[in-house]
C-alpha cells in the first residue's frame, strides 16, 4: 500500500489580499539524467551524444548540423547537475565569444549602410573617445578592433552596472587604462576592443546594443531561443556552466555571467545550437557578409586550436573552415563552418571541459559532409624535448592576477595571486613534472605541452637571457583568454614599449 499523501496549506499573498489554499502534495518523478543513450544519425553521420557526454564527463550538450540547406539537431544530458533539468533542443546555452561574430555583423551592416568606414579613426564616430595613449586614440580604427590588433588590454573587469549606459561608461574608463601596444602592430586577443565596437553600434544606431542586436538580427531571423541577457534567458531552459573542483569533481558554477558591459564581446548572449546555425545560414546567403570571412591576418599564434588566420570577427582554420570558440562561466561553445560546402556544425556544452567532445564531433561531421580534416587537439609529445624553463621565468600580470613562473630543483611552479593582495588570499599552484637535467623541464601534461607549443624556435643565443615573446598558460578564472604584461623577470629588460612585453594567454 502506498503511503498517504499529506495535506498541506499554502499561503498566497498578493498586493492587496491574502488567501490560504488547502490541498495535497503530489510527488513529481525525478527528472532523468537526459534521454536514453541512443545513436543519432544527422545527414548520415552517426554518433551517440549521451555516450560522448559520459566519456568526457560533460553534464549536457547540444549539437546542430547544417547541410543541404537543412538544420538538424540533437541534445542530451542535463542543464545543471544541481537541478537535474533535462537538456532539450530548445534549451539555451551561452555562446561566449561567438557573440563577437554577431557584433561584427552589426558593424558590417553599418558599413553597408554607409555610416561607418572601418579604416577611419574610431574617435571620428565616438565624441570624447580617448585611450591611455594619445597616439592610439588618434589611430585606432574599427578594423583594428575587429582583428584584435588595437593594442587594448584584453580584459578590463570593471562593473559599470546593468543600465543602458553600462557600455558607454566602460569605454570611458579605458582613458585611464595603460595602453602598451600601438594599433596595428601586434595581434593580442581583446574582449575590451569588442566592447568599443558595441559602443560604435550604440552611437551610430542611437539605441542600446541589446536593442540593436534584437532589431537587426534576432527579430528578422525569427529566432525564438535567442536571449540577450539573463532576464530573457530565465524564460527558457537555460544551461548552467560547470567546472572541475579542486578534487576533480564536476560542479555547477555560482555565477551565470560577468558584468553587462561585456555583452558585445560575449558575456550574456545565449541561444540554442539550431538557431545559432540559422544565423550562420544568413552569413552563407548574404554576399555582403562574406567580407567578414576575408583573411585580414595570416600570421597569428596557434595555441593548439588550429587557427591559422583571422578575418573580421571570424577565426580562420585550414581547408577554408571558419568559426569561433566561446567560453562563458563554465560553458563552452564551438562553431565551425565550411562555406564552400554549405556545411556548419555547432556544439554547445555546459562544461568548461567539453573540448574533446566537440573535436570528436567535428572530425565526424566535417570529414563526412565537407571532406575537410579537423586539426587534432594539442597533446604532449610522446618523447618531449627538454625545455629551459629559466628563460621563461618571471611574473606576468593581467588585470586580475600576478602569475609567476619559477623553477627549482628541476621542477617548475606556476603560483597565481590576485593583483593587490600583497601576500594574502588564496594562491593556486600547478606543479609540473621534473626532468633529470638541471635547469630544464620535461613537459608531461597539457599545460607543459602548451608551453612547449608556444616556443617553436629557440631564441637567438645573444638574447637567451631575455623573456620570450609569448607565454601560454591556462587561465582558471573561467573568463576566457587574457592578455598579460611582463612585470619583472630574470631576463631583464622589456619589449613592446611601456612597462613590458605583451603576452597571450589562451585556454
Amino acid at each position: 500500500m502506498s503511503a498517504e499523501i499529506p495535506q498541506v496549506e499554502l499561503a498566497v499573498i498578493g498586493e492587496d489580499r491574502e488567501a490560504v489554499v488547502t490541498g495535497r502534495c503530489v510527488p513529481h518523478p525525478p527528472t532523468p539524467l537526459g534521454p536514453t543513450s541512443r545513436p543519432v544519425n544527422l545527414f548520415g553521420v552517426g554518433w551517440d551524444l549521451a555516450e560522448l557526454l559520459a566519456k568526457y564527463d560533460v553534464p549536457g550538450a547540444q549539437v546542430a548540423v547544417l547541410a543541404d540547406g537543412e538544420v538538424r539537431d540533437e541534445a542530451a544530458g542535463v542543464l545543471s547537475l544541481r537541478t537535474q533539468v533535462e537538456t532539450t533542443t530548445d534549451s539555451v546555452f551561452k555562446v561566449g565569444s561567438i557573440t563577437k561574430i554577431w557584433t561584427a555583423t552589426l558593424i558590417q551592416q553599418l558599413v553597408d549602410d554607409g555610416v561607418l568606414d572601418l579604416d577611419r579613426p574610431v574617435r571620428d564616430y565616438l565624441p570624447g573617445f580617448r585611450l591611455g595613449d594619445p597616439a592610439a586614440t588618434k589611430n585606432l580604427t574599427a578594423r583594428h578592433l575587429l582583428t584584435h590588433t588595437g593594442g587594448i588590454d584584453g580584459n578590463h573587469f570593471v562593473d559599470t552596472g546593468r543600465n543602458d549606459d553600462a557600455i558607454e561608461r566602460f569605454v570611458a574608463i579605458l582613458a585611464e587604462a595603460e595602453h602598451l601596444l600601438p594599433p596595428g602592430t601586434v595581434f593580442s586577443y581583446s574582449n575590451s576592443g569588442y566592447v568599443i565596437l558595441g559602443r560604435l553600434v550604440e552611437v551610430l544606431r542611437g539605441k542600446p546594443y541589446h536593442d540593436v542586436l534584437r532589431e537587426r538580427l534576432v527579430t528578422p531571423l525569427g529566432l525564438q531561443t535567442a536571449a540577450i541577457d539573463p532576464y530573457e534567458a530565465i524564460l527558457h531552459r537555460a544551461a548552467v556552466g560547470h567546472v572541475h573542483s579542486g578534487g576533480g569533481e564536476v560542479v555547477p558554477v555560482k555565477e551565470w555571467a560577468v558584468s553587462y558591459y561585456a555583452a558585445p564581446s560575449g558575456s550574456h548572449f545565449a541561444i540554442s545550437a539550431r538557431e545559432l546555425l540559422e544565423f550562420v545560414r544568413l552569413h552563407l546567403a548574404d554576399p555582403a557578409l562574406a567580407a567578414l570571412r576575408e583573411p585580414q591576418l595570416d600570421d597569428v599564434p596557434d595555441f593548439g586550436g588550429g587557427v591559422i588566420g583571422w578575418g573580421l570577427g571570424w577565426m580562420l582554420y585550414q581547408d577554408g573552415v571558419v568559426g569561433h570558440t566561446g567560453v562563458a562561466k563554465g560553458q563552452k561553445a564551438w562553431l565551425r563552418v565550411v562555406p564552400s560546402a554549405g556545411v556548419a556544425v555547432a556544439v554547445l556544452t555546459d562544461s568548461a571541459g567539453g573540448e574533446p567532445l566537440a573535436y570528436e564531433t567535428f572530425e565526424a561531421v566535417l570529414g563526412e559532409l565537407a571532406g575537410v580534416e579537423t586539426s587534432p587537439r594539442p597533446a604532449p609529445p610522446l618523447n618531449p624535448a627538454a625545455i629551459d624553463a629559466d628563460r621563461m621565468c618571471g611574473t606576468y600580470r593581467s588585470t586580475l592576477h600576478d602569475i609567476t613562473l619559477t623553477s627549482e630543483n628541476d621542477r617548475a611552479f606556476l603560483p597565481r595571486r590576485r593583483v593587490g593582495e600583497a601576500g594574502r588570499g588564496r594562491t593556486t599552484q600547478r606543479q609540473l613534472d621534473h626532468h633529470r637535467r638541471p635547469r630544464s623541464l620535461r613537459p608531461p601534461g597539457p599545460v607543459a605541452g602548451r608551453l612547449r607549443r608556444s616556443w617553436p624556435r629557440p631564441l637567438p643565443a645573444q638574447r637567451h637571457r631575455r623573456l620570450p615573446d609569448r607565454l601560454n598558460v591556462d587561465d582558471e578564472t573561467g573568463r576566457g583568454d587574457a592578455d598579460l604584461t611582463v612585470v619583472r623577470g630574470r631576463g631583464g629588460g622589456s619589449r613592446g614599449g611601456g612597462a613590458g612585453a605583451r603576452l597571450q594567454v589562451s585556454q
